[in-house]
């Protein structure tokens, strides 16, 4: 067995995000900007972005993914994360990933997001 798949064992699905960078907070208000068309919740409330991981050089990287696979809008979501990111001030580039590992569950989303869906 290759040595550095040992290392992978037991390290978390989803990858830290960037919370100390300078430009972190206002990419989580950028994602709040979108929303599920078939949820009136935003992504980030729902818990549907992973990662945000940004380079010190300001590239922003955004791994998320949809409540279900055959969500509608699968192709276009990226796009409309892209978009409310991209314009903020002193963002270089931004990527978004979809990922289905970990699967989306209820368990992700916020308190604010529960509440509002009357699950609390």
């Amino acid at each position: 067995m290759p040595e550095n798949t040992e290392m992978m064992e037991g390290a978390p699905l989803i990858r830290p995000s960037s919370t100390d960078h300078p430009l972190y907070e206002s990419v989580v208000e950028a994602c709040r900007s979108v929303y599920d068309p078939e949820i009136p919740v935003n992504i980030f409330d729902l818990g549907l972005v992973y990662t945000i991981d940004i380079t010190p050089e300001n590239a922003v990287n955004i791994v998320m993914t949809l409540t279900a696979p055959g969500c509608p809008v699968a192709g276009e979501m990226p796009g409309w994360v892209a978009d409310a990111v991209e314009p903020l001030q002193g963002v270089k580039q931004v990527d978004v990933e979809i990922t289905w590992d970990p699967p989306w569950g209820m368990d992700m989303m916020s308190d604010e997001a529960r509440l509002e869906l009357g699950f609390m």
